[in-house]
């Protein structure tokens, strides 16, 4: 087994090499005006990067030597509950702790609070880290998210009591949103809050169901403040500081991820700090919360899509058969190909969202600071960011979590029989990366939320920047075919904009997604043989095999053929 999951990963390091922050950087560091102030902080961009290098070189030693060595273990013992109690597996309680004594918690808090203060760029990074070597235990480390909506929303004393402990890995978070009649429907939540107007204490009561690490000390619970409301505008967020009044009922005996306790959860009364304003629960606060937690399930199955693929490597290189490994049978070359091209285009959409999700969040930061003076460009700069973080965030949680699957399924293929015994590691990944395309919002849900930023063309401008953009004179041919498949994109994106029917849009919406998809991602192949050589083969490869899908799915959404909807009303009437 590899000594170090960053060290031993190329595409990773490339991604952090060129990854282009300088502008998210110089505004979250301030200027970089902290490093008189802190011995960790940062003097100049560079000095950044280099800090987020140690960090991942840190952390990929730590998964590789303490995390992936005992993956199966953690699998097979599981998460326990007893009369109410629910303890993690012995390995994940070594893994915690072993990520808590090389500091590698509180990434994304600001070092007032004791955190790392990095960029979420680099903390998908680290959740892909993670999750390639147990991807239960993600589910633990990955929830930090809701320190950062803590600290961004959060009063003074709640930052300044619970923030420290995240940053320590003292305490660990859970997003609880869910309930058996509001799934999908989060509009539908039931669970009450009420204040007691005599002491300003809110008191929850209520059922969560499905709440990945419901366990956690500290949770941000969805529940209806305004009495009498029916939808979204009654709902608000809160914290929970774990006691005696939130009952864990049962955890769920699930396919996969079984490190992690899926928990039904029941508050009695629990007392709540109010998040932020009333009424912004769902809206604001939870759907920020979702939108980070989604880019996270992305990182986590290309995670484990990466153990996957590299545990089909390692096999197809020591089964012989027919006198030869059997990676060079050209069925099973084709598999291994798609895996690893799939692989690096999915880190490179990743990574793209990532920058533009950073960028809203540190410009967002900088207008509530600069008040009503704020730079115009800065304003328009937000504005940029934002519809591009939330048309590339669905995109990329759909296309990872379903790569991520189909990744597993051609690993386990090349293992062939032996792939599905339990003795070997893909079985376990197989079951893993299963949940990855339905919690945080099903694939369906991801293009229901992507489709209407593309209908308003919100990718126009990113495409254009790249088709003007220069690429190698070798990769003419590639830069050829990706303006051809945009311009159909674009056509795919007329038509379906002119439908006045409704049910015909939400019908063919995956199709344009994945066009987009597959466009998007070829661009940003053709853009990294800017940056290494090594690189042409893969966007070759890429392009080669998303061309002929491209003008498919287009030619579907340009017929708009009304028939299957017509089917589906008489067959699944």
């Amino acid at each position: 087994m590899s000594e170090n999951f960053f060290l031993d990963n190329p595409d990773l390091q490339l991604r952090l090499e060129h990854l282009d922050l300088q502008e998210v950087v110089d505004l979250k560091e301030r200027g970089y005006s902290e490093s008189g102030i802190y011995p960790t902080a940062p003097r100049n961009y560079a000095d950044a990067v280099d800090s987020y290098r140690i960090v991942l070189d840190v952390l990929g030693a730590v998964c590789a030597e303490r995390v992936a060595p005992r993956a199966a273990e953690a699998d097979e013992e599981g998460a326990h509950y007893e009369s109410g109690s629910v303890t993690y597996a012995a390995a994940t309680r070594d893994a915690i702790e072993a990520l808590r004594r090389a500091e590698l918690f509180g990434a994304m808090l600001s070092r007032e609070y004791g955190g790392l203060n990095l960029p979420e760029s680099i903390y998908q990074m680290m959740v892909e880290i993670v999750a390639r070597a147990e991807s239960g235990l993600m589910t633990v480390y990955g929830l930090q998210e809701i320190a950062s909506s803590i600290e961004e929303h959060g009063d003074p004393e709640t930052k300044a009591r619970v923030l420290p402990r995240f940053s320590r890995g003292e305490v660990s978070g859970a997003m609880v949103l869910t309930e058996a009649d509001a799934g999908s429907d989060l509009g539908a939540v039931a669970t009450r809050a009420t204040l007691d107007e005599a002491t300003g204490q809110w008191h929850l009561n209520g059922v969560k169901r499905f709440i990945t690490n419901g366990v956690a000390d500290v949770s941000l619970v969805l529940a209806r403040s305004e009495e009498g409301s029916t939808d979204a505008r009654g709902l608000s967020l809160f914290v929970v500081e774990r006691d005696d009044t939130v009952k864990i009922r049962r955890i769920e005996n699930k396919l996969g991820i079984h490190a992690s306790p899926t928990c039904e959860i029941q508050y009695c009364d629990t007392p709540a700090i109010l998040l932020g304003k009333r009424r912004f629960g769902l809206m604001r606060y939870a759907m920020n919360l979702m939108n980070g937690a989604r880019l996270a399930v992305a990182a986590q199955a290309l995670g484990i899509a990466e153990a996957a693929y590299r545990e089909a490597d390692q096999y197809s290189r020591e089964r012989v058969q027919f006198g030869k490994p059997i990676r060079a049978l050209p069925a099973v070359g084709r598999l291994l190909l798609s895996m690893k091209v799939e692989l690096e285009a999915t880190r490179a959409l990743l990574a793209e969202a990532g920058r533009w999700v950073d960028l809203w969040k540190v410009c967002e930061t900088a207008l509530g600071e600069g008040g009503t003076e704020a730079d115009p460009a800065l304003r328009a700069r937000h504005k940029q960011a934002q519809a591009l973080a939330e048309t590339l965030t669905p995109m990329v949680k759909y296309a990872a979590t379903e790569m991520g699957n189909r990744v597993c399924y051609q690993a386990m293929q090349v293992h062939g029989g032996v792939g599905y015994m339990r003795d070997f590691n893909i079985e376990r990944l197989f079951r893993d990366v299963r949940v990855t395309n339905i919690y945080e919002g099903t694939s369906q849900l991801q293009v229901v939320a992507a489709i209407g930023k593309l209908l308003n063309r919100s990718l126009d401008p990113l495409l254009a920047d790249w088709q003007a953009a220069a690429c190698p004179a070798d990769m003419a041919t590639e830069r050829a075919l990706l303006c051809e498949l945009t311009g159909l994109y674009d056509q795919a994106v007329a038509a379906l904009k002119a439908q006045p029917e409704r049910d015909r849009v939400d019908y063919y919406a995956v199709d344009l997604v994945e066009i987009a998809v597959w466009i998007v991602s070829g661009w940003l192949v053709l853009r990294d043989t800017n940056l290494a050589e090594h690189k042409k083969p893969v966007a070759r490869a890429y392009v080669a095999s998303v061309a002929p899908k491209v003008r498919a799915a287009a030619e579907v959404v340009l017929a708009n053929n009304p028939v299957p909807l017509e089917a589906i009303l008489i067959l699944l009437a």
